[in-house]
């Protein structure tokens, strides 16, 4: 099948005569949620994306599924309690894409927090996810298991749990039980304007196809409610949408730029996460392992009016990220030439203007906020770990539009009767297959996993290089994953881009892509070579290091 052909029939729901029940544009977590919900209620569901699924915030962010520490610290234990569960919930249906992973914070005398701080918070966060995770380990037995760590001052380490993932196939999971479910969704398809009726209520929108040649190809889709889960472009559809009868519109939402630096594990190996204070401002920061690697992150700083381009670190947030690792650790002294590649992603904060004073982004709320305007709900803010609660929220304010109950399904698993991990493959490939390998393709898959081994060549069970990829993903991707570029296989769908040298474009992984990508895409040389172009300069400019 050529990439033609799979767009043509991927498009095929716009020939749709009725109206949707619900037109979902923004193709993150907070859409992939929301369709997840509204699909499992039996609504005709419809969602569209104006770049790539995952392509803002969703695969930019930290891989953290965490409960939020420092909210207990600043008194919102309200949204630490919300965000424990979820972590909990999430660890216990999708094991093999939400894993465990062990924090630790050194303490040095003088340093704050101090222990006994620390260790109060530990026991209070422990006790909202009804496990004990805290421990603390005195000074020689942390620096034996940790010998590169600082020993001048040092007193000892609390670690504690919290989860991690792939953050964009996270997207991807809970879209495909969406649309295993009856929703619909389209990747490269913008919402050029809003349709609305004599009343100025929104009942559609106006789609561009951002992937067709044709750039005056558009559709018109109606839909009895339409919710915007643009993240941190929010505020756009908002404005249009009270324009239609001249409300006043102040903007909400808050970007905010959050930036990481991807290491070999080699230069710095990690078996487990580090959070500690940036010498120089006393923000958090981490260290931590990540597909075979080790990430340094994350700034967090206002980030200027958005656009439709790609965001990218700035040098000064490279040099950042560098001191504050280099100031745990002795002797690493790590430089821009041990970078394998970067990411930034914008927050959408909700600015927090109510005492009249600018805080900093890091001391902005993590909360959500739903509105209504004019038939449109749109949804902002929040956290990766809570998104099934945001798209419930969600739910609720659409009850006020539409005739939902939903009574029965609040509490449902997130993929309905079946947790991710419990999914038995029947595909005799899978049982040759090592068990680590088994439960992060269960994890990743689902009920795809038998599609995926079932398309796989012999050779496509081999890992790609040092990778926890194996070819086979990208072969599945390419094939039913609605692909577009190249960055959509090395980027999202795989992370490849992300975590070998060159952005995976080495001669030996390239020639084998190409392969793939001409067999699955039907792509030819000049295709090919126009994709590799795209990708290499996208990389260079948004995925690589900054001028110095």
């Amino acid at each position: 099948m050529t990439q033609s052909t799979q767009r043509e029939q991927a498009l095929t729901p716009l020939a749709r005569s009725e109206p949707w029940d619900m037109l979902i544009i923004g193709g993150g977590i907070t859409g992939a949620g929301i369709a997840r919900e509204a699909a499992r209620r039996g609504l005709a569901v419809l969602l569209i994306e104006q770049k790539d699924f995952a392509w803002g915030t969703s695969s930019r962010s930290s891989k953290m599924v965490h409960g939020g520490l420092r909210y207990i610290a600043s008194g919102d234990y309200k949204t630490t309690l919300l965000s424990v569960r979820e972590r909990e919930r999430m660890l216990s249906e999708a094991g093999g894409l939400v894993n465990e992973m062990h924090y630790v914070m050194p303490h040095y005398k003088g340093k704050f927090p101090p222990p006994w701080i620390f260790n109060t918070l530990l026991r209070v966060y422990d006790r909202i996810a009804g496990k004990r995770y805290f421990k603390y380990f005195k000074k020689d037995a942390f620096l034996r298991l940790n010998p590169n760590i600082k020993q001048d001052k040092f007193l000892g380490a609390s670690q504690f749990t919290d989860a991690i993932t792939d953050d964009s196939r996270l997207v991807m999971r809970v879209l495909d039980e969406a649309i295993h479910d009856g929703a619909q969704a389209i990747n490269y398809l913008k919402a050029e304007s809003l349709i609305t009726n004599e009343q100025g209520l929104v009942v559609g929108a106006t789609l561009k196809d951002t992937a067709s040649k044709d750039k005056d190809q558009t559709y018109k889709v109606h839909a009895k409610v339409v919710v915007s889960a643009t993240g941190a472009w929010a505020d756009t559809l908002r404005m249009q949408a009270r324009e239609q009868t001249e409300q006043s519109f102040n903007k909400q939402i808050r970007p905010s730029r959050g930036s990481h630096l991807v290491v070999s594990q080699q230069r710095l190996p990690t078996s487990q996460a580090y959070t500690f204070l940036h010498p120089a401002d006393k923000r958090a920061v981490f260290v931590y392992p990540w597909e075979n690697r080790t990430v340094l992150g994350t700034t967090d700083l206002d980030h200027p009016p958005l656009n439709d381009e790609e965001v990218g670190i700035t040098s000064a947030e490279v040099d950042y990220l560098l001191a504050a690792t280099n100031s745990l650790f002795d002797d690493t002294d790590l430089n821009r030439e041990d970078v394998i590649s970067t990411w930034a992603g914008v927050r959408p904060l909700i600015a927090d203007s109510g005492n009249g004073k600018r805080v900093s982004p890091s001391k902005e709320k993590r909360d959500h906020s739903v509105w209504l305007d004019n038939n449109l709900v749109t949804v902002s803010g929040g956290k990766l770990t809570t998104f099934r609660l945001i798209a419930l929220d969600v739910l609720k304010k659409c009850q006020e539009v539409l005739d939902l109950d939903d009574s029965a399904t609040q509490n449902q698993a997130i993929n309905g009767d079946q947790v991710f991990s419990k999914v038995a493959p029947i595909h005799p490939k899978f049982a040759t297959l090592p068990s680590d390998l088994q439960q992060r393709l269960q994890g990743f898959y689902g009920l795809q996993l038998d599609t995926l081994l079932e398309l796989a060549h012999e050779e496509d069970l081999a890992y790609v290089t040092d990778s926890n990829t194996i070819w086979a993903e990208i072969r599945f991707a390419a094939r039913f994953e609605q692909v577009i570029h190249l960055d959509d296989l090395l980027l999202r769908r795989t992370r490849l881009g992300l975590t070998l040298p060159h952005g995976a474009m080495t001669p030996l992984i390239s020639a084998r892509l190409k392969q793939i990508c001409q067999q699955e895409l039907g792509w030819n040389e000049q295709k090919w070579q126009q994709e590799v172009a795209r990708y290499s300069e996208l990389w260079q400019r948004y995925y690589h290091l900054p001028a110095a």
